[in-house]
């Protein structure tokens, strides 16, 4: 997995699968809601997500009030959205 980050705007390359993932996602986001309210996150080609970055992201929304918006490149993931009822909360969208 790779992560860039450009303002507000982080973007995951690759599949999310390990703690390390997590741990990275977790830190480049938490950079980032330091200084901007909205975050954008672009999961370009990730076939799945992990349940402890569902929780992450959970808690930034529920108690951290910070709006995030997904773009998310692949239709599995897209659906795992969808079968999880999450597609709103998390304002996910097709890239």
């Amino acid at each position: 997995m790779d992560i860039s980050t450009t303002g507000n705007v982080v973007t995951i390359k690759g599949n999310i699968k390990t703690v390390m993932d997590y741990q990275s996602i977790k830190e480049n986001i938490d950079s980032v809601a330091a200084s901007h309210d909205a975050i954008t996150v672009r999961i370009v080609d990730s076939i799945s997500i992990t349940s402890s970055i569902i929780g992450y992201f959970n808690k930034l929304i529920l108690k951290d009030k910070v709006k995030i918006e997904m773009k998310v490149g692949n239709s599995q993931l897209l659906e795992l959205f969808e079968d999880l009822s999450l597609t709103s909360l998390f304002n996910v969208k097709k890239a």
